[in-house]
């Protein structure tokens, strides 16, 4: 059981219940999810088992996409539905407002981690300290929004936006909608959020709980495991000859062939440090390694091995 598994989270469930829901399920307890989803949150969520949970800290840097409701002149707690009410303010905001608001979020911005979040402060879950009645000082982060587009706004009941954000790992998505709720003067909260795709994980490609249920009964769960190559499928790729491959998998640096820089997965000799989906003599995935730059050449040295 080594590999990655797109699982649709459902809405109700923690990211860690379904980790443990799958560890039963698969009878391993060498697992876990790459990207807190909340509770209220429904969406991708790739579980890693075996030897692809080594490929975590990579899945965790990748960019995100998602589609949320945000509820205007309501601000919670929480930052979003499931929270306690603070305040209500009549949206008086026109579409276009809204529009123009939504996209002045996109490039950088720092961004404050809402008190009601799984980050660690000192060793503790916000979310821990705030169920307590604890806040303590946070400092704001940088995040980055590359898009940021309404898509629908409904004035039925209130005044709700729904928009499509894809962005860097980090952003709180709760925590955009009620900066940009503030940014109208009246408050907002999440009433609504989906994670469409993380990294090269897509919600067309994801498993209910249910359907992973039904494998398992049938025995061909392992059907659903997604090589853990596929995380890095965007960088370039190098297979390590006989002799290579012996350096390299002692942790030596090894030097990278000229055809390296050239032909169809070209390795650019200006990146150093990038990293590269390295293969063994068979062209088995084993590893991923980083670029260095010496007087006498360039060289290949192991970032992290995947290999059993």
């Amino acid at each position: 059981m080594n590999g990655i598994i797109n699982v649709l989270k459902p809405p109700g469930m923690t990211s860690f219940d379904v980790v443990a829901y799958l560890r039963r399920l698969m009878e391993t307890r060498k697992i876990g999810h790459a990207g807190t989803l909340d509770p209220m949150a429904a969406g991708v969520l790739p579980v890693c088992a075996g030897s692809a949970t080594k490929a975590i800290e990579f899945l965790m840097d990748k960019d995100k996409f998602y589609r949320t409701e945000l509820t205007l002149g309501i601000t919670t707690d929480t930052q979003d539905s499931s929270g306690r009410a603070l305040s209500f303010v009549p949206p008086e905001c026109s579409d276009e407002e809204i529009e123009k608001a939504v996209k002045s979020f996109t490039g950088v911005y720092f961004q404050m981690p809402p008190m009601y979040s799984a980050m660690r402060v000192n060793g503790k879950r916000l979310y821990e300290l705030a169920r307590g009645g604890v806040e303590i000082e946070r400092q704001k982060r940088a995040v980055e929004v590359y898009s940021a587009r309404v898509l629908d706004i409904n004035r039925k009941k209130g005044v709700k936006a729904l928009i499509d954000v894809h962005c860097s790992k980090g952003t709180y998505i709760r925590t955009l909608c009620a900066d940009i709720g503030e940014r109208l003067r009246c408050g907002g909260h999440m009433s609504f959020l989906l994670r469409k795709k993380a990294g090269c994980f897509d919600i067309d490609g994801a498993h209910t709980l249910e359907e992973l249920e039904e494998r398992r009964k049938a025995g061909s769960i392992g059907a659903v495991l997604i090589p853990t190559e596929n995380v890095f499928s965007d960088i370039p790729g190098y297979t390590l000859d006989p002799g290579s491959e012996r350096k390299f998998r002692n942790g030596m640096c090894v030097r990278l062939r000229e055809e390296a820089f050239a032909g169809r997965e070209k390795i650019d000799k200006d990146r150093k440090g990038d990293l590269i989906r390295v293969y063994d003599a068979s062209g088995q995935f084993i590893a991923v390694g980083t670029i260095r730059s010496t007087e006498s050449g360039y060289y290949l040295k192991v970032k992290k091995f995947f290999s059993e």
